[in-house]
């Protein structure tokens, strides 16, 4: 069966680096699909600065003309932590035991993947598709102990072995480095300059026409 891909995140706002690596991946790996999931409370970072709804509408925008690219809003029906482990385990209900999923990361989240909720618990329910700039393979002697052993384990260079089984194994894959993040636009859009090639300009657009980010700064600076 084909393999579905999983990218999370806070999308706050999503921007050509997320879109780049999940094409890429979903090329690279024969994906059917790519679901990407807003977060609405991240366990491992603060919380966004726009609501998520916002942010659910700025990833649809983005992804619309892409058939293989869906929206997933079911973290932001959920109370508490977005935890992957729930997501993961209400996914695996719904497509059976049987086809591969592809839980996407760059590399630095995949060297904190031993701080995650349950995180062992995780490779049960899905493979782990870790994206690196071409010749910066993330290094063993830069993973925790335990993440070594678990890659020593688990860990493969070969698309083909993600789509064999439907879980457990690690996976590194190069992608083209777009040195792009969601913090260095925010900025950019608070001191009003140009996000043009950053962001799709669907996505620039809604931001402008809600005035997401300097309404922010506003409420920043007035202290409310």
């Amino acid at each position: 069966m084909n393999a579905i891909g999983i990218l999370g995140g806070t999308f706050d706002p999503i921007h050509f680096g997320h879109l780049r690596m999940a094409e890429e991946l979903r090329e690279q790996l024969g994906l059917e699909r790519v679901r990407f999931i807003p977060a609405a409370v991240p366990p491992h970072r603060a919380s966004p600065q726009i609501e998520a709804f916002h942010r659910a509408e700025m990833v649809r925008l983005a992804i619309a003309g892409n058939p293989a690219f869906t929206l997933d809003n079911r973290e932001l029906a959920r109370s508490g932590p977005s935890y992957s482990l729930d997501t993961l385990t209400e996914l695996r209900a719904e497509l059976g035991t049987e086809t591969p999923l592809c839980l996407l990361i760059g590399s630095d989240a995949f060297l904190g993947l031993h701080t995650w909720h349950r995180w062992r618990e995780l490779q049960d329910l899905a493979h782990f598709v870790v994206a690196h700039r071409p010749g910066t393979i993330p290094r063993e002697d830069a993973m925790s102990p335990e993440l070594r052993q678990v890659w020593q384990q688990r860990g493969t260079l070969q698309p083909a072995d993600v789509q064999a089984m439907p879980a457990g194994r690690i996976l590194l894959l190069p992608i083209t480095a777009l040195d792009i993040s969601a913090s260095a636009i925010r900025t950019a859009l608070v001191e009003g300059r140009s996000t043009r090639y950053l962001i799709p300009e669907t996505v620039r657009a809604y931001i402008d026409s809600h005035h997401l980010y300097a309404r922010q700064a506003s409420k920043e600076h007035h202290g409310t």
